[in-house]
């Protein structure tokens, strides 16, 4: 397979999801009385997903169709304008800025369906057949969205979630004929690399933002070193897999990358809140140990699931293995409950465990 090569306007493109992620991730840090209000959890989903989309629709688009040629670039740079919109309108006040809110989403998808359409004359056969159903498909999903601004309260938020999963299922139910024009693997998973590289920064980011708070304690730098060596852990796991034990050559319509993918960067995101959280608020210790386990669980899963896929069969895990990971992140959990621990113990326990998976996962 040919290894289509990520341009630098895709990399531009990515520095505005940087501030989007950012305001996703801080929609976590809002807690009352120790814990994440349901309400905050649900919006950060909420505010996640359209990001998450957004990116997922011009990088399947390139992907598949894009060329370093004017049209394209043109293209790309209007999605860019309606991403910042999108970005700017981000809030947990989702009535305040709901309008702008639409016009950045809907712009996003919006231009993404007009490239399907205008590629349709470009293409024949397979190629000009998936472009016209996703092109139109996807204005199905947008159309719907757009009805929201006649509504008012809940009814709009309604509307609007129902034409953004309308559009995410879109390129399901499409799924025999996306096989026939597979994805460039090689590329699909440098562009997923790159994002998820981000969320990792994020966690740096926190980890920064602990430094520099004017009641900081050198007492916790224990916490600190423990919370920099899970996240080089995870990055590790994560990368060395991505380079070494993927099939780049395998054909596919690579949506198990593309939907894995929304869980293990929510599951980043929610880990640099935490490690914000954990040292900044003074959090309920059951919930912060129900929602760091919860989160690992969740990041275990979706990695296990997106690499077993594409794993090299020679590499691919095995039950006992998968059986081991569960078997430790329950043990800790169910000896956390009973037993209350610290800080510092909890980051020792999740680092234990990502430095085991990591090992086994990348020998």
């Amino acid at each position: 397979m040919i290894h289509k090569k990520v341009s630098w306007l895709e990399l531009f493109f990515d520095l505005i999801f940087v501030a989007a992620i950012a305001k996703a991730t801080h929609v976590l840090l809002h807690l009352e009385h120790g814990v994440i209000p349901v309400e905050y959890l649900f919006k950060f989903v909420l505010i996640f997903i359209p990001i998450w989309w957004s990116w997922v629709g011009q990088t399947l688009y390139t992907n598949r169709f894009g060329e370093e040629k004017l049209p394209h670039r043109l293209f790309m740079i209007l999605q860019m304008f309606f991403m910042v919109v999108l970005t700017a309108s981000l809030s947990t006040d989702f009535d305040s800025y709901y309008i702008p809110f639409l016009i950045g989403y809907c712009g996003v998808r919006l231009v993404t369906a007009i490239q399907y359409i205008y590629t349709i004359r470009l293409e024949t056969g397979a190629k000009r057949e998936i472009a016209k159903r996703l092109g139109f498909g996807f204005l199905i999903g947008i159309a719907i969205s757009l009805l929201s601004v006649f509504f008012d309260s809940w009814a709009r938020y309604i509307l609007l979630y129902t034409g953004i999963f309308v559009d995410i299922l879109i390129p399901i139910i499409y799924r025999r004929y996306l096989k026939k024009v597979p994805v460039n693997t090689p590329h699909l998973l440098e562009r997923f690399g790159l994002l998820t590289i981000i969320l990792f920064g994020e966690s740096i980011v926190s980890l920064v933002a602990i430094f520099e708070t004017e009641s900081f304690l050198w007492g916790k730098v224990a916490i600190i070193l423990l919370a920099f060596l899970l996240i080089i852990a995870m990055w590790w796991q994560y990368f060395d897999n991505l380079e070494k034990k993927i099939d780049k050559e395998a054909v596919t319509s690579g949506q198990v990358i593309i939907y894995g993918h929304l869980f293990i960067l929510m599951s980043l995101s929610l880990f640099a809140a935490l490690i914000q959280m954990t040292y900044l608020y003074e959090m309920n210790s059951n919930f912060l140990l129900i929602l760091t386990f919860s989160t690992a669980f969740v990041y275990f899963l979706a990695t296990t699931a997106v690499f077993h896929k594409y794993r090299i069969p020679a590499h691919r895990l095995k039950i006992a293995h998968l059986l081991l990971f569960i078997a430790i992140l329950t043990f800790f959990l169910v000896f956390n409950l009973l037993v209350p621990v610290s800080e510092l113990l909890l980051l020792s326990e999740l680092l234990i465990f990502f430095v085991v998976y990591t090992v086994i996962t990348t020998k």
